[in-house]
């Protein structure tokens, strides 16, 4: 049996991707993702010793979710207290790629998970935020070293998710297309492949067949236990986009974690190896939805771990 390429794991560098400066939510802790933060909520000796701990688990590919974790030299006004220098980064993308994994760029435009542009995020659409995405794009590329990959987020823009924050704005129809084709045009004349999460088709299954180019690479995303059909003989939403997926003809990297159910990325490995042609079935990624700091340094170790795991049932045994 062919075993994927792609065993990624996704770390976070920036954090203000949930909930705005002055939601009306409740204080969650450092340990969740909670309110907005004028300071990285990144611990330097967590990262390492994730990092480190991640090639001893089969991971081979890592998704550095930027925000505003970087002082970017086209946009330092995006900066914040802590965040890293544009060295200090290369730096530690150089130690990712010195124990044999690829470092992948991250940049969430989800207009739900976009706080970390702060006044840009309110300018959405415009022609000075477009300006803002084609630079920062194009930097990042470059920091990167030219990617084969780059991770463009835009999931859960919706208004469910959005109710406590303090502005909330959603992208209709024409205009989310718009902006997500200016994204993967830039991103591919920077020769790179566009890399998104594929949960806008639970809610627009028609616009996305009609839209979405096949050259993108889909990962849709589930984190609960159930992966069997109900009494209606169907999946739920969320399983069965792995099979529509297929079906359509995109490539994939389904996304599992330990965030949910300890038993996720096992069950998610298992089934989309069952349910998804190898030519397109890229690889796959975990997700732990953990800061990067010392009070999660154990269950992102725990969900690397668990990830190992689900490589050697899927495809070792």
């Amino acid at each position: 049996m062919k075993t994927p390429e792609i065993w990624s794991y996704l770390i976070h560098l920036g954090g203000n991707m949930w909930y705005d400066e002055g939601a009306d939510l409740p204080f969650l802790g450092e340990e969740g993702f909670s309110e907005y933060r004028d300071y990285l909520l990144c611990d330097e000796a967590v990262w390492d010793e994730v990092i480190k701990f991640l090639p001893t688990q089969g991971i081979n590919t890592v998704i550095v979710d930027l925000a505003e974790g970087v002082r970017y030299d086209s946009h330092p006004e995006l900066a914040i207290k802590g965040s890293w220098s544009k060295e200090k980064l290369l730096k530690k993308l150089d130690d990712i790629r010195a124990l044999g994994m690829t470092p992948i760029p991250k940049i969430n435009f989800s207009a739900c998970h976009d706080a970390w542009l702060q006044d840009y995020s309110k300018m959405l659409s415009t022609e000075k935020y477009l300006q803002v995405a084609a630079d920062l794009i194009d930097e990042v590329c470059d920091m990167f070293g030219n990617p084969e990959l780059f991770h463009l987020g835009m999931d859960e823009e919706n208004a469910p998710l959005q109710e406590g924050y303090n502005y909330s704005v959603i992208r209709g129809e024409k205009q989310w297309w718009s902006d997500f084709y200016f994204f993967m045009n830039r991103v591919e004349k920077n020769g790179a492949r566009a890399w998104v999460w594929s949960d806008y088709y639970w809610d627009h299954p028609d616009l996305f067949k009609k839209h979405m180019p096949k050259e993108v690479l889909q990962s849709n995303w589930y984190y609960g236990r159930d992966f069997f059909k109900g009494k209606d003989g169907k999946y739920n939403t969320s399983v069965q986009t792995y099979i529509d997926l297929e079906e359509m003809g995109y490539d994939q990297v389904p996304t599992a974690s330990t965030w949910g159910s300890p038993s996720n990325e096992v069950r998610t490995v298992l089934f989309c190896r069952d349910n998804i042609a190898p030519e397109r079935l890229k690889g796959f990624m975990t997700a732990p939805w953990q800061f990067t700091i010392p009070g999660c340094k154990y269950p992102l170790l725990a969900d690397a771990a668990s990830f190992a795991e689900a490589k050697r049932q899927g495809y070792e045994k």
